[in-house]
């Protein structure tokens, strides 16, 4: 029988030894000393024998130990400072508790689980007490970095296996494993006033670390820590109440929260470009961009994409980041104080010129734009549900932003301050701006999540995304001017070398090259998202019925008075809108899927109406969104032509409300307001050349043209004939002006002997008028080509007796300069560059001609031909018809055209027998503007003149002022001068009476003179 010796059984405090001295590395006994990581507690071990205690570990004497262990010094192999040391505890009490659990004693595993609980809990305790007092144990590391050792730990426990970027800024990295479960214990249950020097050290940390990166730079790990860090109560608080989240100073400004906030460098990460002290990097723009033009598209495209896809990381963290911190009432009211400082200290950025010293970078309020959209996401449904908790008196009373500042969209500061006063009667300060209220109302008045995120983001957006769009477009603006200017360089070189010259264009090409980076970066992150831009239009469609449902809804015709609430709304609302809708617009694919119906709407309904919408120019950006819908040939969108063709508001009043805009635009009050208006009329008149091809608008123009015969559509014809004769003259004496720079180049020995300088003035001056007679002939062929179009529909309003002279004197001078004496001054070797088609405007100006003739049931525009002393020439009529042969016009045409031609000729035959029946007039019978016989006299109320009715209508369609001492004045105030018109009509009779009796008399003294002399019989029988 054989015998076994059974192993000894160790008892649960032997156990419990052997567990602590693994976990804690240390013992109390010298000779079980044989691992150079434990520690032999010499002193320790001296104390407890005293004590009559046994040298043995336990839970009793854990936190006795622990602490001899972290305070006392001992010459370890590898010395660990504290950190290391407590939280290598956690890591091998973690190890120690997986192996306790396959225990069969189950009484016994449940004692050594409560002995490893309690010293994980020790180690975080400790831990955070080290973390808080940095100087209470011996720390051999401390000097080495001045970055929190946690920092290494929670990198550790956000990283994912796409990281991309290592944790720099942390030397111990390397060292710290794994150590599952110790930062939520450390976390998780601590208190407010331990934990929050130690967090404050860590949001300071991953500031540092971002602080100048790029979109291209390590910001994902430190963002992803900081949303680990406020997933905890704890964090959250610590968060909202360090001294840098809302910095504080007397020199506080936007650029100094971007750069010191907490949050701030985590918002400033971008790939936009930035001032060169504060960009991020790696440079975006040199690393991705540079020599783009030899770079193979599908290496932009790369780029692009790996831009857009960080970009929309970093947004969704940081939007997660807010979110969570919003989630929280108790860190709420932080976040959005933080939002509103941001805002507020960054108000100069509306300005066309920023300070990039004093403001946050764009890089910033893009990406906060991009966030502040999906912050909006919840509300921003199809059907704008939420809209009624968009409470408008948050724009009047709310505290938090500051709107004072703002133009409204139609009432002045005054009438802003007046409403009020009047709607708040508690409130007797007087004050002088729109939130004179909100200091007494902000304590009692609290506003909804979804009213206060509307507003911030609407300011956020003119801020941030829209103010790019307008810094891209000025980008675009600087690299043509650049290219143009090279161009000239370039041209001027190769006439005369020189080392200046050579280095301008070094010096060009430089500045092109930085530009294009930039543009190509502002694609990358902008313009390339269409997410951003589809979130961006679905929030102003929002403030578009949000807008309109301070007057009720979509519907026309307006209420006759404009409410203030509307009146008194920052002015930058629907500029944001449309500017966004232009650049939208004119990017491929950005509008797909997007329902317009809205905006249209919209447009129809404010576009014409300066009572709701004050300012012109923003009335005209209406008009520039329609111009980017407008179909253009086959492959359009039918999306944007159902706007035109299917729309309900569109088919009843867009021809009418273009019109009017056309009139309105002539005064703006600025003073470019002359030079400006071609621009909008240009807009304006591509649209109406686009609706007169639609049947149903056709007929709406055709019916406007009736019922406002005498008012918006004359005015409007009154215009673009002004603006033809404007443009047309000015294209031509620009031609003569060009041609004579043009021969002093081409004489070249006498060119080259000229001064450099005064070379280069006369270069850029011809490259100047080129561009100025390519815009200007442009518009000129367009006005005309709109008047040829509607006169074969419309011509009553043009033979009205004040518009028939004004008509015929603008063809007359028209057809002067096309087939008169001096066209061949006018030749040009390539008139096509010019936009200058000289037999296309001959043929239009005559069927203008023809269509008025025909509709001329009077024969009143035979003589209005005539009276234009300036320019008409019964020779030019012939010379035109020899012209249209050659050119090949309809023969129909040309045949109507020489049939006017010979009753203009017969008119003035007859006008020229009537002056002389009439001989000299007397001068109060006189129009005293045109010095002509007056038939229809009236008097000006203001002044007492008396002049003639047409003569006065034609000036008040320009100008409706008195002519002799400007003070108003319109049609319906002119008062009849029925006795001078009789007394007129009176003279008109007699003159003829005694010219009728001096031709008798003629004729009865040439038949006697046949007679004989004696009267017996006549000479002849």
């Amino acid at each position: 029988m054989s015998t076994t010796t059974a192993k000894p059984q160790r008892s649960p405090e032997e156990i419990e030894d052997i567990i602590l001295r693994k976990i804690f590395l240390v013992t109390l006994i010298d000779s079980m000393v044989n691992d150079t990581r434990i520690v032999y507690l010499q002193m320790t071990a001296a104390e407890i024998l005293s004590e009559g205690g046994e040298l043995r570990l336990s839970k009793d004497l854990m936190e006795r130990v622990l602490v001899d262990r972290l305070s006392g010094t001992f010459n370890n192999s590898s010395p660990e400072s504290p950190f290391q040391y407590l939280i290598g505890i956690y890591r091998r009490a973690y190890d120690e508790g997986k192996k306790i659990s396959n225990m069969k004693d189950k009484s016994v595993r449940a004692q050594m689980e409560l002995v490893v609980n309690q010293a994980k809990k020790l180690a975080v305790s400790y831990c955070r007490i080290h973390l808080g007092n940095p100087d209470m144990f011996p720390d051999p590391e401390r000097s080495k970095s001045n970055v929190s050792p946690l920092l290494p730990l929670v990198f550790n426990e956000v990283s994912s296996s796409i990281d991309q970027f290592s944790s720099s800024g942390s030397s111990s990295s390397s060292v710290v494993v794994s150590c599952p479960g110790f930062l939520d214990e450390l976390f998780k249950d601590s208190d407010f006033e331990t934990m929050e020097p130690i967090l404050k050290q860590l949001y300071e940390d991953l500031r540092g670390i971002v602080l100048k990166c790029s979109a291209l730079g390590n910001f994902q790990q430190p963002m992803r820590a900081l949303m680990y860090l406020i997933s905890f109560p704890v964090g959250a608080r610590a968060l909202v109440s360090h001294p840098w989240w809302i910095p504080k100073g007397a020199y506080l400004n936007g650029r100094v929260i971007e750069m010191t906030s907490i949050l701030g460098p985590f918002f400033h990460v971008s790939a936009l470009p930035d001032q060169n002290i504060f960009k991020g990097q790696p440079d975006v723009g040199q690393q991705c961009f540079s020599e783009s033009s030899t770079r193979r598209p599908a290496d932009l495209i790369s780029s692009f994409t790996t831009i857009k896809t960080v970009m929309n990381n970093l947004y969704d963290g940081l939007a997660e980041i807010l979110r969570s911190l919003l989630k929280n009432t108790s860190t709420r009211e932080n976040v959005l104080q933080y939002i509103a400082e941001v805002i507020n200290k960054n108000a100069s950025r509306a300005h066309i010129q920023v300070d990039p010293i004093s403001s946050a970078s764009s890089g910033m309020f893009v990406n906060l734009s991009a966030v502040m959209l999906r912050l909006c996401e919840p509300f921003l449904d199809a059907n704008s549900t939420k809209k009624d908790k968009i409470d408008p008196k948050y724009v009047f009373y709310g505290s938090r932003l500051d709107f004072k500042e703002l133009t409204a969209l139609h009432a002045s500061s005054e009438e802003v301050t007046e409403w009020l006063n009047k709607n708040n009667p508690t409130n007797t300060s007087g004050g002088e701006n729109r939130l004179l209220h909100s200091q007494e109302t902000s304590s009692s008045t609290s506003y909804p999540f979804i009213c206060e995120c509307f507003f911030m983001t609407a300011q956020v957006l003119n801020l941030g995304l829209l103010k790019a769009f307008s810094d891209f477009k000025h980008l675009v603006q600087d690299i043509s001017r650049c290219e143009d200017n090279l161009a000239t360089l370039k041209t001027m070189q190769e006439q005369a070398p020189s080392p200046r010259l050579a280095q301008d264009v070094a010096r060009l090409e430089k500045e092109i090259e930085s530009f294009t980076q930039e543009k190509l970066c502002y694609e990358a992150q902008i313009l390339r998202d269409g997410g951003l831009l589809q979130q961006a239009l679905s929030f102003y469609q929002l403030m578009v019925v949000w807008l309109v449902g301070r007057l009720g809804g979509f519907k026309m015709p307006l209420p006759q008075s404009c409410p203030m609430e509307f009146a008194c709304m920052p002015e930058h609302f629907v500029e944001d809108i449309m500017e966004l809708l232009i650049f939208a617009s004119r990017i491929p694919r950005a509008l797909d899927g997007v329902k317009l119906d809205d905006f249209m709407n919209f447009i129809i309904m404010f576009m014409a109406s300066p009572e709701y919408i004050r300012n012109p120019y923003l009335r005209a950006k209406m008009v520039e969104v329609l111009n980017c819908w407008m179909p253009r040939g086959s492959g359009t969108s039918s999306v944007t032509g159902s706007l035109f063709e299917g729309h309900q508001l569109s088919v009843q009043y867009l021809v009418k409300n273009l019109l009017k805009l056309y009139v309105d635009i002539e005064f703006t009050g600025s003073h470019t307001q002359f030079y400006d208006k071609f621009n909008i009329r240009h807009n304006i008149a591509e649209l109406l050349e686009y609706l007169w091809q639609v049947p149903i608008h056709q007929n709406a123009w055709k019916r406007i043209a009736k019922e406002e015969e005498k008012g918006v559509y004359l005015n409007f014809l009154n215009f673009l004939i002004n603006d033809s004769i404007f443009l047309l003259d000015e294209s031509l004496n620009k031609i003569l002006e060009l041609k004579e720079i043009e021969a002093a180049m081409s004489n070249t020995i006498e060119w080259e002997q000229r001064p450099a300088q005064e070379r280069q003035e006369r270069t850029r001056l011809f490259h100047s008028q080129e561009n100025i007679i390519r815009i200007d002939m442009k518009l000129a062929m367009e006005d005309v080509s709109m008047l040829a179009f509607s006169t074969e529909q419309i011509t009553a309003p043009f033979l009205l007796p004040e518009m028939v002279e004004r008509v015929a004197s603008m063809l007359n001078y028209f057809l002067l300069q096309l087939v008169g004496p001096q066209r061949k001054s006018l030749s040009l070797k390539d008139p096509e560059k010019y936009e200058f088609r000289p037999k296309q405007l001959l043929k239009q100006i005559v069927n203008i001609y023809v269509h008025l003739a025909k509709g001329d049931n009077e024969n009143i525009f035979p003589s209005a031909i005539t009276k234009d002393g300036r320019s008409y020439n019964d020779q030019l009529f012939t010379e035109a018809s020899n012209v249209l042969r050659r050119i090949g016009e309809d023969p129909r045409i040309i045949q109507a055209f020489d049939e006017l031609g010979k009753k203009a000729k017969a008119a003035a035959s007859e006008a020229m027998d009537a002056e002389a029946i009439l001989g000299d007039i007397p001068d109060e019978f006189l129009d005293p503007i045109q010095y002509t016989l007056m038939k229809d006299p009236v008097i000006l109320p203001s002044s007492r003149m008396i002049v003639d009715r047409p003569v006065i209508q034609r000036h008040l369609l320009s100008d409706a002022s008195d002519p002799f001492n400007r003070s108003h004045l319109t049609p319906d105030m002119l008062i009849p001068d029925t006795e001078l018109k009789q007394k007129i009509e009176e003279f008109v009779r007699s003159q003829q009476s005694k010219q009728q009796g001096e031709d008798m008399i003629m004729q009865s003294s040439s038949k006697s003179s046949i007679q004989s002399t004696d009267g017996s019989r006549p000479l002849i029988d």
